[in-house]
């Protein structure tokens, strides 16, 4: 619920110095810290310029079309027609967290999204988890995206000139290729525009939204034409493990809603906006997901789902028995997607700011460029190792990965809204989670659950990119960090 006319944070307050190693791997940041140094950077300060509609626009562009457009086609073959209900599942399981989120961006408005938010309840160490987790769903999911905006590309040549790029250029090792030149080349021209600033690029985002809203409109319109209701009779083939399968996989479609809360620091009004953009976005997206899935496999036998990453534009084809409106569902989906790699990559860069001004992770991630007031080395980093990423990696190794480390992360956030609710009770919020802290719990019991529904080689993944964060936060972070000199 909205807490309307909440008042602004109290002065700023220091932590109290930490001894021994235990103390200062559960050291905290008080919330007043964390919200007056919001948007303060290496050389300059980020400029507030989002609004709500900015950031809602944000929200739905990182999350919108990954996994209609892209992972739909993995999915299907492990639910059926059942998938429809994994997306409900999925859907559920970010509501839950969404409700979290909510709260925790209106009482804490700044980049570092749930990072920070672990950082003021549950310790420095939990914090640096929860980051490392971020760096995983953010980083890796651009790179997953790009792989499946190469896809539709082709699918897009193919449809206007009768061409495609070869498999060598156009899938990475282990998928018949060397080197995926689309996916690199997306995130190189997601990189452009956000060097050019906050709002240049809020801007390109809300007219990608609106094209691919528009073209899974369009895409139910036309694909429900082809409807046959025979394709639901075995609605559960393969049982309730290959809904939940589906649903751990389908995850990682939400994976994007919280993007509007690495915007803290530069939107206008962040206590009272961040909330409305995070919630709203969330029910735009799961509606949709619901009714182009049920269409597609109304209009397509779960059985003939076979991996592809442009599986809507396969089906337009097929029902209408012409090319033109597949290449056309092409053609939104690169723009689409786009969007996804624009806004996910943009999040990525906020989170790494924020970790970085706490000094758990060089200063080069902060410093802010002087004229489009954006941390632009950071986003030349980043943008470089997520393509270079995309062209190397296979799809669903990519995903998986990406909704277990978001998944953990999720889980972090619903136990951090009761930890502040217990420790720092008085403070302004302008949302309150419903019935916390059943809520809460329930979205931390379905994030636990849908992690173990992935496979073993995931887990071992995720273990291997655990350790080597406490590797390095051990090695770096640990002597770095802001609150260390307080101790000494």
């Amino acid at each position: 619920m909205l807490d309307q006319g909440a008042p602004p944070h109290s002065s700023s307050q220091t932590a109290p110095p930490a001894r021994g190693v235990g103390a200062r791997l559960m050291r905290r940041k008080p919330v007043e810290n964390l919200v007056e140094e919001g948007g303060q950077g290496e050389g300059g300060s980020l400029r507030r310029s989002l609004g709500l509609w900015q950031l809602t626009m944000i929200s739905i562009g990182a999350t919108l079309g990954t996994g209609i457009f892209v992972v739909l086609g993995e999915a299907v073959p492990k639910a059926g027609p059942a998938v429809t209900l994994s997306f409900v599942i999925a859907g559920l399981t970010a509501l839950f967290s969404a409700l979290s989120y909510a709260e925790l961006a209106g009482t804490i408005p700044v980049a570092g999204s749930s990072y920070s938010y672990a950082y003021a309840t549950m310790g420095e160490l939990i914090a640096w988890i929860c980051g490392w987790c971020l760096v995983l769903e953010y980083g890796v999911s651009v790179a997953a995206v790009a792989v499946g905006w190469g896809e539709y590309l082709n699918e897009l040549l193919d449809g206007t000139i009768g061409v495609t790029i070869p498999a060598a250029l156009s899938a990475p090792p282990g998928d018949g290729g060397v080197f995926n030149l689309p996916a690199l080349i997306v995130v190189l021209l997601a990189m452009a525009f956000l060097l050019g600033g906050a709002k240049e690029s809020a801007r390109a985002n809300t007219v990608m939204v609106i094209v691919k809203i528009a073209a899974l409109v369009m895409f139910c319109a036309i694909g429900v034409q082809g409807f046959r209701s025979g394709n639901y009779e075995n609605f559960m083939p393969l049982g309730m493990a290959g809904v939940s399968a589906a649903g751990a996989t389908l995850f990682f479609s939400y994976i994007g809603f919280d993007a509007a809360s690495t915007a803290g620091e530069e939107a206008k009004n962040a206590q009272r906006d961040l909330p409305r953009a995070i919630m709203l976005s969330l029910v735009i997206v799961t509606a949709l997901y619901v009714l182009v899935a049920a269409v597609a496999v109304g209009a397509k036998p779960w059985k003939n789902f076979t991996d592809s990453e442009a599986a809507l534009a396969q089906i337009m084809r097929e029902v209408t028995g012409q090319t033109f409106w597949g290449t056309l569902l092409a053609f939104c989906a690169v723009i689409a997607i786009a969007s996804v790699v624009l806004t996910v990559l943009y999040g990525q860069t906020r989170i790494l700011f924020a970790m970085s001004r706490d000094g758990l992770v060089p200063k080069v991630f902060s410093k802010v460029h002087p004229k489009t007031k954006t941390p632009r080395a950071n986003t030349l980093i980043v943008s470089l190792f997520c393509g270079v990423l995309a062209a190397a990696i296979p799809l669903g190794q990519l995903a998986d990965a990406t909704s277990i480390g978001t998944l953990f992360a999720f889980a972090l956030v619903n136990v951090a809204v009761v930890v502040l609710r217990r420790t720092r009770p008085d403070m302004p919020r302008t949302f309150r989670v419903p019935l916390s802290p059943v809520m809460p719990a329930l979205g931390f019991g379905f994030c636990i659950w849908m992690m173990g529904s992935l496979s073993a080689v995931t887990w071992v993944v995720f273990g291997v990119w655990m350790a080597v964060g406490l590797v390095f936060y051990f090695g770096y972070g640990y002597r770095r960090s802001r609150l260390a000199p307080s101790e000494k």
